[in-house]
């Protein structure tokens, strides 16, 4: 009987303070459907398909308006003009990141993806700058992906035109960009070590997107008391975090300082010039998130893209044979194609850019948090308050793209069938947590697609 009262004591005290912060909020945060105690709104939210449910909302409520997920306030931005306004304009104030999350806890504020202040700002510079230096040295981003992708031809000729699921192909080959650039060189798509890497990436992708997950994401304390894959995502992201720290010891004994050869050369390099400096955050234990960050962002993205890129292109085949005759006219069938082509290519660019737009891979973005209590459109926000950003709005506006929901590459192209660049286009987010990968992945996704085609 005491523990029934003690239990009705908290389920009421709980109550209270979710009343009390949502009241408090009232008149101060955006609009937004009202909230029950302790859920919030998630009830009101369809978690298999949280877009479309935040496009109802923002019908009603408009481009700016307050969920409750759980018993905290997220502010959702629908459309261009808000999330220029947010992300671009007012870049600063809105470049935290929500720290509640599944991957915020593991990567315990470091990395390129989940750490805030002086911490991000320092490895986000750092990591940009290497992939620069990498992109002009004696083997450029480019030598590795065009090095990959003969790889990835010959496993594709080797299924000697029967029926085959390409999607374990297609994961291989931006991993190995990725091996190549972090630890130098690539492995061969039998070898055991690199399944096993493989083997716990895809696993990890799987959880982070089940349902599971967004309730735990919407409630953290899930994350310490219940069962479920959450646990099997901490194994493996242990496991990880197990491999890349040996890789980086190894790199360690071997290193020359003169002759940097990847990622992590450059990066211990770098520690040795910091060493005396206690501000600047270069341990190993943020070389070991970072190099996390680059796999776990620079793997799934581009390999799910490319598949869908072919999906899309079986489905229209004259946009494929407009594609083939533009590569067949600018790079020939004698070499293979390389990026200073791509300027000479823009229906293939288009394409490119259309498939990225219509597939619409990662609708809202990963959270974003403001950094300090801010007014914006007459709404008060306080600091921390999580924010998303609605990347459909802005690539299925029916504006800036007629038929949003129709494949078409025309939608990046000019009436003279010159390329054409859209602010819209958004894919990688915008301002100043945009991808940092970027560069690397439309490299990527150009060079793998019209050297297959």
């Amino acid at each position: 009987m005491a523990l029934f009262v003690i239990l009705v004591i908290c389920l009421s005290c709980l109550i209270f303070l979710s009343l009390w912060n949502q009241h408090y909020g009232k008149g101060k945060l955006p609009p937004g459907p009202s909230p029950l105690p302790i859920v919030g709104n998630v009830l009101q939210v369809d978690i298999k398909n949280i877009s479309k449910s935040l496009s109802m909302l923002a019908k009603e409520y408009g481009p700016v308006f307050t969920v409750y997920l759980g018993m905290k306030p997220t502010v959702v931005l629908y459309g261009y003009e808000a999330l220029k306004e947010a992300l671009v304009d007012r870049g600063d104030e809105f470049s935290g990141k929500m720290q509640s999350s599944l991957l915020s806890k593991v990567s315990q504020g470091l990395g390129i993806v989940f750490s805030n202040g002086e911490i991000w700002k320092q490895t986000r510079r750092f990591s940009l700058m290497v992939l620069r230096s990498m992109g002009m040295g004696k083997k450029t981003i480019e030598d590795r992906i065009q090095e990959e992708v003969l790889h990835l031809l010959e496993a594709l000729r080797k299924t000697n035109g029967s029926l085959c699921d390409p999607t374990f192909i297609l994961g291989c080959a931006p991993c190995n960009v990725i091996c190549s650039i972090v630890f130098q060189n690539r492995f061969d798509y039998k070898d055991q070590e690199f399944l096993n890497l493989m083997e716990k990436l895809d696993e990890n992708t799987k959880i982070l997107g089940s349902p599971w997950l967004q309730v735990c994401n919407t409630f953290p304390a899930l994350l310490d008391y219940c069962p479920g894959s959450h646990n099997t995502f901490f194994e493996n992201y242990s496991y990880m975090k197990s491999y890349f720290s040996k890789k980086i010891k190894e790199h360690g004994e071997s290193l020359d300082v003169t002759n940097p050869r990847d990622f992590i050369d450059y990066y211990l390099i770098k520690r040795r010039q910091e060493s005396c400096s206690q501000q600047l955050k270069y341990t190993i234990e943020n070389l070991i998130v970072i190099v996390t960050d680059l796999f776990g962002a620079g793997i799934e993205s581009t390999s799910t893209t490319l598949r869908y890129a072919f999906l899309l292109l079986l489905k229209h085949p004259h946009v494929t044979a407009k594609v083939q005759e533009e590569i067949d006219h600018v790079v020939g069938r004698h070499r293979s194609p390389c990026m200073q082509d791509r300027s000479q290519m823009p229906y293939t660019d288009a394409m490119i850019h259309e498939v990225q737009r219509f597939i619409d891979l990662l609708p809202n973005s990963i959270p974003h948090a403001v950094t300090c209590d801010i007014k914006f459109r007459n709404y008060l926000i306080p600091k921390g308050t999580t924010i998303v950003t609605s990347l459909s709005s802005v690539l299925h506006d029916s504006k800036e793209f007629p038929n949003p929901e129709v494949f078409d590459p025309g939608h990046f192209l000019d009436k003279n069938g010159n390329f054409k660049k859209s602010d819209y286009f958004m894919p990688f987010s915008t301002g100043k947590r945009s991808c940092a990968g970027e560069g690397l992945a439309r490299m990527e996704l150009f060079l793998f697609l019209t050297t297959i085609l």
